[in-house]
């Protein structure tokens, strides 16, 4: 099979693995440590827990205890690490060392997995180089046998980064960094409401030392006016910039002003800049009501989002894997997020150009440490800087043009992550000089003539908001087409942006098939895809589909938690996505589910019983809680309620089981911080995009004439990378009957969901395939 290796149970019997958790905590790692052992016993080698990291490598005794199945149930949705985590001085000397090494020669262990800050990944690597001379050291003393020596030579590790803050070279995200910004754009949204009523300035410190990457996105994702970050320091005149900015803000008729510092902010010279500064500068020039809130420690806590829940997993399951196919001459690499990839990447090369940027800042060299964090922080904060301008790009002022006529519309069902977009769309427009419309009620409101020029202050407050307040529906325009074209003359709009599902997709191919028939859709027309279902070709992730992973995760870890203290219980839950299993398949690994039916894998009888017989077991030792998930279209005879009658009658004696659809709370919620920043990413770059199409297809007359394929395009996330891809050439890509894409990439997960759930059966009885990840240079990764 292409691209994909086969993993066979049971293939590492004898070989032993532990696992430890290092410096400060962060949400997921519990997931990562589940996927760890869980993994390990699938292939058949003891698994170990370190507790209290380091330090209980070096004290050894019960802090090394081996670890079975039941060890990990139950724990993938708890916040901080259960395994505990602890600075150790002892372990810096080699004396501390030599103790780690004796204990853990003594259970076995020559493969660790080391889940820690880029401190903790260079102690282990000190570790792993000095290992053949510290056995040395204790064959000499006759600690341990010439045997020992020779069978545990050498020392493999695999690290993963744990870090709220995101601060590590060759990651795109590190393990709690998406929890964080969760707890920070909470705390944010909750603060806007009282900042509201008083018509109040709020100063929000948030972590990041070194690192300004979690007040950089909590900036775009809460619409802060202002954000101090260490990678970026505002020049000398910024208490006056900083004042100009929020003036202008409260001149447009907004009631509150949000100021993001990162604490380890600072100025060009490298002098600190606190929050209690940014407070004096704000009460003495505007004599603002302005209140700080520090969040400290609040943003590590709480429970991991489903981001990185299923990070962990991933993570966690590929790092047993790197450990297990690791030889004497392998290099030490850490488990890294390239795209939607989990990758292998050198270890040290990442910890050096992690280095390389605090280097950077040392020199005052600060474009190169903006760059050396990668694309995406580059990205982050150039739209950051879009959206916050005080005036218009002065080639365009210069240049004197008259600005397009750009409308912006939803077609399909509503998606948190809607409002972000058009809120960025229009003031991006507006900025430009460009005059925007909104066209509310989708395909009918335009028919109708429901269409009004949007402002910079109509969209205050946007971003944070679910649902879609331009109003959206599901009608297709087949049939409609000739209306259309008048309003769009009426008008005289020059580029459309449509946001929405699966139907945005299909309108608008629809309306660039008529071209011919009708010169008004002769105009740019590009579609952001925002459904929660992530069921539409050209692009990996949809606008909403984060939103409702997390808002499923959540109400599961409810509906679990309504049975604690009660006799043992399996809970059938139906998550929407039609035909698509995206978030089935994805809930179920965020929120350890013993199985998830999806249309894309079709199951049998046989393999429903094989699944209760199993749940039956798991019970019989000790599992209190099951948790079965399925799509809403995954069988139409298999459905929900036959599925949770043969748990039930098949569970009598063992387990009780109950059933819940989840219906549209899984469309409801407050759009989170992934779905909030790619709403004002993809808008941005579709404001460009169109203004570019504009300009090469404007006639000397001054018309627009768009004909070409190229003109008529979806934005999506494909990889890493944001790509226009023509609606013509995504044809060939859809199932347009089951309105799914004919390649998902997220079904690759599937054999991970099933080994995390299954100990003993699986559908494949001596092992199964699971999707070989590229592995990439660290140089390619952001």
């Amino acid at each position: 099979m292409p691209n994909e290796r086969f993993i066979e149970r049971g293939s590492h019997k004898g070989k032993g693995l532990a696992v430890f958790t290092s410096g400060g905590d962060s949400q997921g790692m519990n997931a990562a440590v589940r996927a760890c052992v869980r993994m390990a016993i699938y292939l058949g080698c003891k698994a170990y827990f370190i507790r209290e990291g380091y330090q209980g490598m070096v004290d050894g005794g019960d802090n090394i205890v081996e670890a079975n199945w039941a060890s990990v149930s139950s724990i993938i949705h708890r916040g901080g690490t259960v395994i505990g985590s602890a600075r150790c001085a002892e372990f810096r000397e080699r004396a501390g060392r030599l103790k780690a090494a004796f204990n853990l020669i003594q259970k076995g262990i020559s493969n660790l997995v080391v889940i820690g800050g880029d401190g903790s990944l260079t102690g282990a690597n000190c570790f792993r180089n000095e290992w053949s001379g510290l056995l040395d050291e204790l064959l000499e003393s006759k600690k341990i046998t010439p045997e020992q020596r020779k069978k545990f030579d050498v020392l493999h590790i695999v690290g993963m980064v744990g870090s709220i803050d995101n601060d590590f070279c060759g990651t795109d995200m590190t393990i709690g960094t998406d929890s964080a910004l969760h707890r920070i754009i909470e705390a944010i949204d909750a603060i806007v409401s009282t900042a509201y009523s008083h018509q109040r300035t709020f100063i929000m410190e948030v972590m990041g030392r070194h690192c300004g990457y979690l007040a950089l996105v909590a900036g775009l994702s809460s619409e802060a006016d202002y954000i101090f970050i260490p990678e970026n320091p505002p020049r000398a005149d910024w208490p006056d910039r900083l004042c100009q900015q929020l003036s202008q803000e409260r001149n447009a008729g907004q009631r509150l002003n949000i100021i993001i510092v990162a604490e380890g902010a600072i100025d060009r010279e490298g002098n600190p800049i606190t929050a209690e500064d940014v407070k004096k500068v704000v009460v003495d020039k505007l004599q603002q009501d302005t209140r700080i809130t520090v969040l400290g420690h609040v943003q590590r806590g709480g429970n991991p989002s489903a981001f990185d829940r299923v990070l962990g997993c991933r993570m966690g399951a590929e790092a047993t894997l790197a450990l297990m196919e690791a030889t004497s001459d392998s290099v030490p690499c850490v488990v890294s997020l390239d795209g939607n990839q989990a990758v292998r990447v050198p270890l040290m090369e990442c910890v050096e150009r992690t280095k390389e940027v605090a280097q950077a800042m040392a020199e005052k060299n600060w474009e190169l440490a903006v760059k050396l964090r990668g694309r995406s922080f580059e990205r982050n904060l150039e739209t950051y800087k879009m959206l916050t301008r005080l005036k218009p790009p002065k080639e365009l002022v210069e240049s004197g043009r008259q600005g397009y006529r750009l409308a912006v519309m939803h077609i399909g069902a509503p998606a948190c992550g809607m409002n972000a977009a058009v809120r960025s769309f229009v003031r991006n427009c507006i900025y430009r000089g460009d005059t925007v419309f909104g066209v509310h009620d989708g395909i009918e409101g335009l028919i109708a003539g429901n269409i009004k020029e949007m402002g910079w202050s109509d969209v205050t407050g946007w971003v944070g908001q679910g649902g879609a307040f331009l109003g959206t529906k599901r009608t297709l325009p087949e049939g409609k087409f000739k209306e259309i074209a008048a309003r769009l003359k009426e008008f005289k709009i020059q580029g459309l942006l449509v946001i929405g599902g699966f139907e945005a997709y299909h309108a608008c191919g629809q309306i660039s098939d008529q071209r011919p028939n009708y010169p008004e859709f002769c105009i740019p027309m590009v579609v952001v895809p925002s459904t929660i279902s992530n069921n539409v070709p050209g692009t990996e992730f949809s606008l909403g589909c984060d939103t409702g992973l997390n808002e499923i995760t959540e109400i599961c870890d409810r509906i679990r938690q309504s049975a604690q203290g009660t006799k043992r219980r399996v809970f059938v839950i139906e998550t929407m996505g039609g035909y698509c299993g995206y978030l089935a398949t994805l809930a179920g690994l965020a929120g350890g589910a013993d199985a998830a039916y999806i249309y894309e894998e079709k199951f049998s009888i046989k393999d429903l019983q094989q699944d209760v017989y199993h749940m039956a077991s798991k019970m019989a030792e000790g599992v209190q809680r099951g948790l079965i998930l399925r799509n809403e279209k995954a069988s139409e005879n298999y459905n929900t309620d036959f599925i949770h009658r043969l748990y039930s009658e098949e569970g009598k004696g063992l387990f009780s089981c109950r059933m819940n659809i989840l219906g549209h709370m899984q469309q409801g919620g407050s759009p989170t911080p992934f779905d909030r920043n790619m709403g004002t990413k993809m808008a941005a770059k579709c404001v460009e995009w169109l203004n570019d199409q504009i300009k090469q297809n404007t006639k000397p007359d001054g018309t627009v004439r768009c004909e070409s394929n190229d003109s008529a395009c979806l934005l999506g996330i494909v990889r890493r990378q944001y790509r226009f891809t023509p609606l013509a050439d995504l044809i060939a890509e859809t199932n347009f009957e089951q309105r799914i894409p004919k390649t998902q990439w997220w079904l690759k997960l599937r054999p991970l969901l099933r080994i995390l759930a299954k100990h003993d059966s699986a559908y494949e009885e001596e092992g199964m395939y699971i999707t070989v990840e590229e592995e990439c240079a660290t140089d390619a990764v952001a």
